[in-house]
């Protein structure tokens, strides 16, 4: 059967990089409206109709949100191409659009789930290539066992592997991967990015024009504009300088002081995060999921010995179960968060003064992470990004958002960064020969 259809020049651009030889991933990110889920569904339905008995995915974070937006755009362009049940049918139980001539588009949730961490559940998977809508809410790793899997029939085709992505901007993989790269022409030659803007589509209704412009002025450089280098006023951190912390070559040891932070798990439901410093430079860590004292205590007492640290250089998160911790390491630092800041300082408590400086230190281009895995890397950057200011307008006390707002803006404890901030005790208390012990039970 024959589809006439048209394309606007970035979603034309677009289909030339997933119809050539080289580019395997193409993102397709920037302004809301921009034509990214039509051209996604349009792309899915092509290839369903030219390569019979071929597998596709359809994936999106969530598989509610999937079927509510994604899903809804796929029925509409059938519609408007005069495709209807004689040409595929689908299947809400399994999830499965199935086409006339077998081939299939699979309907996949890819959230980071704690019980799957791994994605097992998309292990048996094997597809043609595959669309993943608002891309920038999945984890890299997500994406990158997605990838992995599109292998099914490409030989019988001779086809590469393809994957196209769509996404609003946000400062988070996609940023550094694609957007970032680009703009400083490094990205990699199998990859491609395409900048979307809401101008690109001639159908857009000028009422949604008028509605994004009357949102906040960070949503509206987003989604109305487009704009990756949007700066959220309330964010404490700049985002490249979260980027900028990481090294990519192997630390060399020296003479600096060390310590170790240690965020343990508020009553063993989230993970426990033991980091090593020398100087402001993180050496080593270790993220430990089940939160047992004795384990906490022997993988500590496995760090001083390596670095010869000794336990008054070494601060425990000792609110919960880590004032456990803190009595199996005699002299060690009690880090109280909600205790009083230290010197009388403008702070809320001592958690919020520490992040003030931990940020200014970040900014300053002092702070460096070696040795963090992918996973590991991707969750310190959220951390680290979700740390605002709180009722910035408001004269009295510098205050940030609480950790329970954070939880419910990423959907788990910022341990990573909770554990990076407690490192900063020493820079108000320290002065080279005995650490003022601070907030001790």
């Amino acid at each position: 059967m024959e589809i006439s259809v048209s394309f606007t020049d970035k979603q034309h651009k677009a289909l030339e990089y997933l119809t050539d030889d080289i580019t395997s991933e193409v993102l397709f990110g920037g302004s809301a409206g921009g034509g990214k889920s039509f051209f996604g569904c349009a792309w899915l339905i092509i290839n369903c109709i030219q390569y019979p008995g071929t597998r596709w995915l359809m994936g999106r974070s969530k598989l509610k949100s999937l079927k509510q937006t994604t899903l809804n755009t796929f029925f509409e362009i059938c519609s408007e191409w005069g495709l209807n049940g004689d040409h595929y049918s689908y299947n809400q139980q399994s999830g499965e659009i199935t086409f006339y001539n077998d081939s299939v588009i699979i309907l996949k949730d890819l959230f980071l789930y704690p019980s799957d961490p791994n994605f097992d559940s998309l292990g048996s998977l094997e597809i043609t290539g595959g669309f993943i809508d608002e891309v920038n809410q999945i984890t890299e790793k997500a994406k990158n066992i997605v990838a992995s899997r599109i292998r099914y029939k490409l030989k019988e085709y001779n086809l590469i592997p393809k994957m196209f992505m769509s996404c609003n901007p946000s400062k988070n993989w996609v940023y550094d991967q694609f957007y970032k790269k680009s703009k400083e022409n490094k990205l990699e030659e199998y990859k491609q990015f395409i900048p979307a803007l809401l101008t690109d589509n001639p159908h857009i209704s000028p009422h949604y024009i008028t509605q994004l412009n009357k949102l906040d002025e960070v949503s509206r450089r987003r989604l109305l504009l487009g704009e990756w280098e949007y700066e959220d006023k309330d964010c404490l951190v700049n985002y490249d300088k979260i980027l900028n912390i990481f090294q990519d070559f192997e630390y060399s040891l020296g003479d600096q002081t060390k310590y170790i932070s240690c965020d343990v798990a508020r009553k063993g439901k989230d993970s426990a995060v033991i980091m090593v410093w020398e100087g402001y430079s993180i050496i080593e860590y270790k993220v430990m999921d089940i939160s047992l004292i004795n384990e906490i205590v022997d993988t500590i007492n496995r760090f001083k010995n390596k670095y010869h640290i000794s336990n008054r250089m070494v601060v425990i998160d000792g609110d919960g179960v880590g004032g456990g911790v803190v009595d199996y390491l005699p002299g060690s630092i009690d880090f109280v968060n909600n205790s009083k800041s230290i010197n009388g300082e403008n702070y809320q408590n001592l958690k919020t003064q520490c992040y003030f400086k931990l940020s200014e230190l970040i900014n300053s281009g002092d702070i460096k992470v070696f040795t963090f895995n992918n996973e590991d890397k991707e969750k310190l950057i959220q951390d680290l990004s979700m740390i605002k200011r709180k009722n910035i307008d408001k004269d009295g006390k510098l205050q940030i958002i609480s950790k329970e707002e954070i939880k419910q803006l990423i959907g788990r404890s910022p341990d990573f960064s909770d554990c990076m901030m407690m490192r900063m005790y020493w820079e108000f208390t320290y002065s080279g020969s005995t650490p003022f012990v601070f907030g001790k039970r």
